[in-house]
């Protein structure tokens, strides 16, 4: 049977065993919007348990519009037009803020792939740096003591928007939502402190997961500290057109859309399978390894322990995030990997993401296959490598046996299995 894995910007198409496979997981065949532009505008004029945007705009005097960054396909071409003409204020009163978290600022280049040469021109436009203290005021201490840094520019406009999509998140539960505030405009202790050894290792802070997720929790705690007044949250398809618009005030808007993808992309499976075949969703998610994590996180769902899980990522970008690939490096094996991370109070920025690698490589096999990245480079991020995603199938049925199962998740976290004998994740925080 043939397979048509998301890769880049493009699939690619592999021969598998029909008498191994399992089963292969599609996202659901959801009609995409057929106007996008005008259910936005209708969108914004109802929006949920919040005035309409044009009537919160008309008295602010300073705007600050939050975006994400590169590496989330939010079509902000098709929405920004829209929402810019709803708020209907000149230039000078508008910031776009682009919420990177601990992620590096986008170039010119890439705003300019993201929002379009006209939005670049006539908006002034600020990356949040969460390692610069002047960027930063402290607004307050969570419940579970975590200090709360947030941009400065952020907290003192007089109308705070924020529009991005939801996704499931492989320790947040679902992105989206409070996360453009914590830990998409916050500062690097609180993403730090949040992000923390104890949390990622908490059995909640998975896929689907938000009662009961502390990582969730604490996120929405900070976000509610200082909300936008106004958030957009759209759902995407597997071409990443747009599915659902959910506008209004913070929580309301974001668990509309929580619900939804709760139905659409949470799917059940009957039985664990030896071995996954997955992505990390292509272009732009797989445009390095430290994201592709989140597409290995999807296989450890459904994965037979010790299991093999093959992912095809291109990884364009290459590792991505120095951190990230200096603690891969600098440690020999994936335990030694979680027995540092979790004997400090903290190891080192981007550990959250090391810590849930190195759980799946202790117990499974993880082979990759990328164009871009070198044999050395991939096993010195303890993966294996493989010349084709073909080659890896047979090896891993050479280590589990004729017998062995395969399932597949082609899109990678755009749809998130589990199994039948688990509770069913809850969207309710």
């Amino acid at each position: 049977m043939e397979v048509a894995l998301a890769y880049g910007k493009g699939r690619l198409h592999v021969e598998l065993p029909e008498q191994n496979l399992a089963y292969v997981i599609h996202p659901p065949a959801l009609p995409p919007l057929p106007n996008p532009a005008e259910q936005l505008r209708a969108s914004l004029a109802s929006p949920l348990q919040s005035e309409p945007l044009r009537e919160l705009a008309g008295q602010s005097k300073r705007i600050v519009l939050v975006i994400a960054d590169i590496t989330r396909p939010v079509p902000y071409r098709t929405l920004l037009p829209v929402l810019l003409t709803e708020l209907s204020v000149p230039p000078e009163r508008l910031t776009i803020l682009v919420a990177t978290g601990l992620h590096r600022p986008n170039s010119p280049a890439e705003l300019a792939e993201m929002l379009g040469d006209d939005v670049v021109q006539r908006y002034r436009i600020v990356n949040h740096n969460a390692h610069d203290p002047r960027q930063l005021r402290r607004v307050g201490t969570s419940s579970r003591g975590t200090e709360v840094f947030l941009n400065r520019l952020y907290l003192e406009a007089d109308l705070r928007i924020a529009v991005g999509h939801i996704e499931p998140h492989f320790f947040a539960g679902f992105c989206g939502g409070p996360k453009f505030v914590m830990p998409g405009v916050a500062g690097a202790a609180t993403i730090r402190a949040n992000h923390g050894a104890r949390n990622i290792d908490h059995p909640g802070a998975r896929y689907g997961v938000l009662q009961g997720n502390p990582i969730h929790e604490e996120i929405r705690e900070i976000a509610l500290m200082a909300p936008p007044e106004f958030m957009v949250n759209v759902t995407l398809d597997r071409e990443k057109r747009i599915t659902g618009i959910f506008s209004g005030a913070l929580l309301a808007s974001y668990e509309a859309g929580v619900e939804f993808l709760r139905e659409t992309a949470m799917v059940t499976v009957e039985e664990p399978v030896d071995i996954v075949i997955t992505t990390n969703s292509g272009y732009p998610l797989d445009m390095n390894l430290y994201q592709t994590v989140k597409g290995v996180a999807v296989a450890e769902e459904i994965l037979r322990e010790p299991g093999t899980i093959i992912v095809a990522s291109e990884c364009s970008e290459g590792v991505g995030h120095g951190m990230f690939q200096k603690l891969l490096q600098e440690s020999s094996s994936p335990q030694e990997l979680l027995q540092k991370i979790r004997s400090v109070p903290f190891y080192g920025d981007d550990q959250w993401q090391v810590q849930i690698l190195a759980r799946i490589l202790e117990k499974s096999t993880v082979f990759l296959y990328s164009d871009t990245l070198s044999p050395e480079e991939i096993r010195a991020c303890h993966f294996r490598p493989t010349p084709g995603i073909a080659e890896a199938v047979q090896q891993a049925l050479a280590d589990h046996g004729p017998r062995a199962r395969i399932g597949v998740v082609p899109d990678g976290p755009l749809t998130v299995p589990y199994l039948k004998e688990r509770v069913k994740p809850t969207p309710k925080g």
